[in-house]
């Protein structure tokens, strides 16, 4: 299975499936002499486990990490950084009744016909329990950014069709319907990348807007990219998307979002990513086995009604990441005399 690597310089490679004994993770790439801070990451491993009764999986796992390489006295080595982290609270069970089952807008039906084969239980690689490898490597990413003075900040923009600063009591009561309907909701996390130096993007098919694009294309459930103005520059004149000069070099608008032919130009980076409903419903949901039979099954096991709040984190990671890795690669585009 290829396919599990994201970065050039600054690389993350994850491991695990959902019901697996261990996820895990291999940095390559991390320069020696950064100091780990593993109580940082240990916060983030944190802000992606479930929030909210009712609304998040019921699924609760210690999610502790364990560093095995790459790592002494706190100190980075340069070599490769590998970490694992348990599968505790696994219940296999719970998928016996999906045996040989496809379950609708899931990995399951795509997984086998492209392996031949299928994890029996969970989501397998493409359940958002990934997702920890990610938020782990991304908080190494993040130490690295530091030492830059970069900053990486995301939050929800929105949740179904309600903006998410503006309309609380709105959202509260949608979750509070989904939870009685067995239903999910999607919505849109933003993300910030602040004191972004000039100069990161290698174009023309490694454009800094393309790898941020496709590592959020890779989290689980996300279906949307933007970046500054996105889909509503579309309907602009073009005199209205210019972003005039000030006289340091800086911009009045940054409707670009921070990135010109693919090339951070010093402002804000801003996007957004946008991700549908959550595919495992409790209800009832229409299957289909390897025969074309079609079944009416019951839904179970532990899942997200509304990732969005957790997703924040993870699509911090990866912007980290894609900025981490970018900006390593940038130390080799030309001499500095």
């Amino acid at each position: 299975m290829a396919g599990n690597s994201i970065g050039k310089l600054f690389k993350l490679t994850t491991f695990g499936e959902s019901h697996s004994d261990f996820v895990g993770g291999v940095i390559d790439g991390c320069p020696s002499g950064l100091k780990i801070d593993l109580d940082f990451i240990e916060k983030e491993v944190q802000r992606r486990k479930p929030q909210q009764e009712g609304y998040s999986t019921q699924r609760k796992e210690e999610d502790k990490v364990e560093f095995i390489s790459g790592i002494e006295n706190g100190i980075s080595l340069g070599t490769p950084i590998a970490f694992i982290i348990q599968n505790k609270n696994i219940k296999k069970q719970d998928y016996n009744h999906l045996k040989d089952l496809f379950r609708p807008s899931h990995g399951d039906f795509t997984y086998y016909n492209k392996y031949g084969i299928s994890s029996s239980s969970g989501g397998g690689r493409a359940s958002a329990r990934e997702t920890l490898t990610r938020v782990i490597g991304g908080g190494i990413a993040k130490l690295i950014l530091r030492e830059y003075g970069i900053e990486v900040s995301g939050e929800i923009h929105s949740i179904g069709k309600w903006e998410y600063a503006r309309n609380r009591e709105e959202i509260e009561k949608e979750l509070e319907k989904i939870v009685e309907n067995g239903d999910s909701l999607g919505g849109i996390v933003s993300c910030r990348i602040k004191n972004c130096p000039i100069g990161l993007g290698e174009p023309v098919f490694d454009k800094l807007s393309a790898d941020l694009a496709k590592a959020i294309m890779s989290i689980p459930a996300s279906k949307g990219f933007e970046i500054g103005d996105g889909f509503a520059s579309t309907t602009k004149y073009g005199s209205e998307q210019l972003d005039n000069w000030n006289n340091d070099f800086t911009t009045k608008t940054n409707h670009c979002g921070g990135i010109q032919a693919g090339i951070s130009n010093g402002m804000e980076i801003n996007i957004k990513a946008g991700f549908k409903p959550i595919a495992s419903l409790y209800r009832k949901v229409e299957c289909i086995d390897k025969e074309g039979e079609l079944y009416n099954i019951e839904n179970s096991g532990r899942h997200d009604r509304c990732f969005i709040p957790r997703a924040v984190v993870v699509v911090e990671a990866m912007v980290a990441l894609v900025i981490a890795d970018h900006l390593l690669r940038n130390f080799t585009n030309k001499i500095n005399r």
